[in-house]
């Protein structure tokens, strides 16, 4: 049997709505956290400019563009749902999957579900598809042939996989989505740390707006009898097959989702941790901080890393700035970046400070973990931190009261008070299992 025709039948045959209650509960998580991060990029330019795209070519529809009032068509408002998840570099990852299933599969699944009433326990079922069978794919990826870590590669089948699950598509259209969801999935080769640009900093960063466009597209496709490879998984090669198959439907990939407490690439942030756990315990202020050597591994280095950043996109993918940020502002200067930082003198002359170097034995953990540890020059002389994993991982987790407080700062100025209480109690509501006042709620506008 290919793989396309296991992983359709595990959709179709409502596998994945046996998910534990945990599970289905980070599912909720993972939503909430998802629409958080769009708000918080609604406005940046990468945001705004897929909202008018998207609007001009993919056309009306009855899809929900979030915190707006506006309806698109399901392609066009999960593509542009997608872009303000994403923008900031505040959306959830996996560490198996070195990416971001989070802004693909939310935006797919809830515009795909703008045609129906919804149904709490498919529509968390959904989520669970899309991540479940994301992470798997990307985390069997074989390097020696597939070059390119970037979420954009693999995440259209998370796209496919939740919005096929909520249409109840049938197994042999399914099979066939995903096929062509990996032919023309954005192949990502320029972009990015393992990409061959070294311009990391820019809006087209992982394609994972696109990757959202190609899966759910694929689907509409197969659907209408358009057929692909399905043995594009069943090549040694490209895939490794048992990671894909082992556990399916036993244990569960969304239980190792993170979720981020700062804008920036997440190999920024055990850097800022570390930085700041020593900080705290040693009750410095931050003059006291005069230089940083950052002791990490080597696919940090490879970000852009500019000192002096000119867009957020660019701070993004800068340790140095981010880092001398956090010092000088604390962590809510990252919650998300504010683009103010950029002409913040005291923090570019403290990038301009920082230096980074590769340990072997934390190098040797990646990317399965991602590790630092910090050296401060201060007044006094040197002093070191230990070992830190960064907050949001399984052993520094956020939970529930995290991510709200996670949205409240999101939100300040962005709502009246009447309107954040009741987004407050359609959070409760989602908190409990009931996702809908919670998605009526971001179908309005703000």
């Amino acid at each position: 049997m290919y793989m396309t025709t296991l992983l359709a039948e595990c959709i179709a045959d409502r596998v994945f709505h046996s998910a534990p209650a945990e599970g289905r509960n980070k599912a909720l998580a993972c939503l909430f956290d998802a629409v958080v991060c769009a708000l918080a990029g609604k406005n940046s330019t990468g945001s705004t400019s897929a909202r008018l795209v998207a609007t001009r070519i993919f056309g009306p529809g009855r899809a929900p563009l979030w915190f707006s009032g506006d309806l698109l068509s399901t392609v066009g408002a999960a593509f542009a749902n997608s872009a303000s998840a994403c923008a900031v570099d505040f959306d959830d990852g996996h560490r198996s999957a070195r990416g971001h299933p989070g802004a693909a599969v939310i935006p797919a699944v809830l515009a795909a579900s703008a045609d129906s009433a919804i149904d709490a326990e498919d529509f968390v079922a959904a989520i669970v598809a899309g991540y479940e069978i994301a992470v798997r794919i990307a985390a069997s990826q074989n390097p020696e042939n597939i070059k390119s870590r970037q979420s954009g590669l693999w995440a259209g089948y998370g796209a496919v996989a939740a919005a096929g699950s909520i249409r109840r598509t049938g197994r042999d259209h399914l099979a066939h989505a995903l096929a062509i969801n990996g032919v023309w999935a954005p192949n990502q080769a320029a972009n990015g740390s393992s990409g061959y640009s070294k311009l990391t900093g820019n809006h087209a960063k992982e394609g994972i707006p696109w990757s959202v466009v190609t899966g759910l597209t694929a689907l509409e496709l197969a659907e209408k009898g358009f057929t692909g490879p399905e043995d594009i998984l069943d090549h040694a090669s490209h895939f490794d097959r048992d990671r894909i198959e082992n556990g399916l439907g036993l244990t569960w990939e969304i239980l190792g989702t993170y979720f981020k407490p700062y804008s920036c690439c997440r190999y920024i942030h055990p850097a800022i941790d570390a930085t700041l756990d020593l900080m705290q315990g040693r009750r410095l202020h931050p003059n006291d901080v005069l230089s940083i050597k950052v002791h990490t591994f080597q696919w940090a280095q490879r970000l852009q890393n500019k000192v002096n950043p000119k867009t957020l996109v660019e701070a993004q993918y800068s340790l140095p700035f981010c880092l001398a940020a956090a010092v000088r502002h604390g962590a809510p200067a990252l919650a998300p970046l504010d683009e103010r930082l950029l002409d913040d003198r005291k923090i570019c002359s403290l990038a301009g400070a920082v230096t980074m170097a590769v340990d072997e034995v934390i190098d040797a953990k990646f990317p399965a973990e991602t590790l630092a540890r910090v050296t401060l020059t201060t007044p006094s002389g040197e002093i070191s931190s230990t070992t830190a994993t960064p907050r949001g991982d399984a052993g520094r987790p956020m939970l529930w009261d995290e991510l709200e407080k996670k949205f409240h700062q999101v939100r300040t100025g962005k709502m009246s008070t009447a309107r954040e209480y009741v987004f407050d109690r359609a959070i409760d509501h989602l908190k409990s299992g009931d996702p809908l006042p919670f998605l009526q709620e971001i179908s309005a506008d703000l």
